[in-house]
């Protein structure tokens, strides 16, 4: 991998306004296709309680049909003209997106209009997306790593929208009616707080005609106001028993949020420490030099304006003590020297030479711009990320490594029949 970023690489973003509405645009003709990408504050965090799950059934019931369109007839429209449109909620956030080749977009533009204002939750689609999303929840508990996940985010985040499950339980899920989610549509969907973000074969012109277009039917609309994610609550190490053959672990701490000025070095010390490559010091201690794990990674997980340190890995459960012995002893000894000149060295090659494989396809592109208007990144935040990571040095690393890994803060859920604890 070079160590730096290819000469001249840049992303050119323009600003266009139209019709109220604001987006950011990646113009690029070499291939004629078009992406969009858009989305609000909100997601899960909007779910009534004992209601979890209602924004992911919402946003996969949006595309089951629309206007004077049933299920069938909506798919076959995409379809014909190898359209993509799509909707998405996560924990804190509702998205939408849509792909088309340039002919196609005038079309893809109206279905996606349909989707957003008259959505048919006709009964069949209705009982069909339940039944389908029932089956994943109650899937997602049959496994370890499910179950240690849902557990974590409960205990670190008790009395918080991060803490509840984003998908929801099977009996949370067969509780959502439609007319819940006709009103929980009409909190997410709508003007108010709307971000967009465009890639591709499309003019700042024609994207001004666009917006009106596709966004001009929506109604006004409050941004919500979502909770701010409180501190971590650190809860040592609890045990979800389940009958495998190997145990799941989930383990993090309290993260840094993404306007810290420290943001950037955590991305160097993260890449060294516990990045998804072979290079990362977890996987040489745990992997390489004992074989207690197929793979470990933990990086920062933004959401609510904050962010968690949290990371995974699975191991046979005769080997979860050395393991969590193993993990730990790691953790403290990056906290209190920090990483070495080479290894800073080796991930800043790797972050700035990797840059451009984020830009391959406008739909990465365009979710890019979105998640940087997300973050409330400026303009020239990619083009001068390389020369920001570069800037890193080992003591800024060092003092990072020692603010974010607190070993005796570091808490995991372990699922599975865990040995030596």
């Amino acid at each position: 991998m070079s160590g730096t970023v290819p000469q001249g690489f840049s992303l050119p973003i323009q600003v266009v306004e139209a019709g109220g509405f604001t987006a950011w645009l990646a113009e690029d003709h070499s291939v004629p296709v078009v992406s969009l990408a858009w989305g609000w504050d909100g997601g899960a965090a909007l779910d009534p309680e004992g209601q979890e799950g209602a924004a992911s059934l919402l946003s996969s019931l949006l595309t089951e049909g629309a206007g004077s369109m049933d299920a069938l007839a909506f798919a076959d429209a995409a379809r014909d003209e190898a359209i993509g449109i799509g909707f998405d909620a996560d924990r804190d956030g509702f998205d939408g997106s849509l792909r088309a080749l340039l002919p196609a977009l005038p079309r893809a533009v109206e279905l996606a209009r349909l989707a957003m204002t008259v959505p048919r939750f006709d009964d069949e689609a209705v009982a069909r997306v339940r039944a389908r999303a029932i089956a994943g929840a109650r899937q997602a508990l049959e496994g370890p790593r499910g179950r240690a996940s849902r557990a974590f985010w409960a205990a670190a985040y008790p009395g918080h929208p991060a803490g509840r499950p984003s998908s929801g339980t099977a009996e949370s899920i067969a509780a959502i009616t439609v007319d819940g989610m006709r009103g929980l549509m009409a909190r997410q969907i709508h003007r108010g707080g709307l971000l967009v973000a465009a890639s591709g074969a499309i003019t700042a012109a024609q994207l001004a005609d666009l917006l009106p277009t596709l966004f001009g039917s929506l109604p006004e609309g409050t941004p919500p106001t979502l909770p701010p994610l409180p501190a971590f609550t650190a809860f040592g190490t609890q045990v979800v028993p389940v009958t495998a053959s190997q145990s799941t672990l989930i383990f993090g701490q309290q993260g840094i949020p993404v306007q810290d000025p420290d943001w950037e070095a955590a991305q160097v010390l993260l890449r060294v420490f516990s990045g998804g490559g072979f290079s990362s010091r977890l996987m040489h201690a745990l992997r390489e030099e004992r074989g207690l794990t197929y793979g470990i990674y933990a990086g920062l997980d933004s959401l609510f304006e904050g962010s968690v340190l949290v990371g995974s890995a699975a191991t046979a459960n005769a080997r979860v003590g050395e393991a969590l012995g193993v993990l730990r002893a790691e953790w403290a000894r990056m906290a209190e020297s920090g990483p070495t000149q080479t290894e800073m060295d080796d991930a800043v090659s790797f972050l700035t030479g990797s840059q451009p494989l984020q830009f391959t396809d406008s739909r990465r592109i365009a979710g890019t711009l979105l998640a940087m208007r997300r973050n409330g990144r400026p303009l020239d935040w990619l083009e001068k990320r390389p020369e920001r990571l570069r800037a890193v040095t080992r003591d800024h690393a060092a003092r990072v490594a020692e603010r974010l890994l607190v070993p005796e803060a570091l808490s995991m859920t372990i699922a599975g029949q865990p040995e030596g604890l």
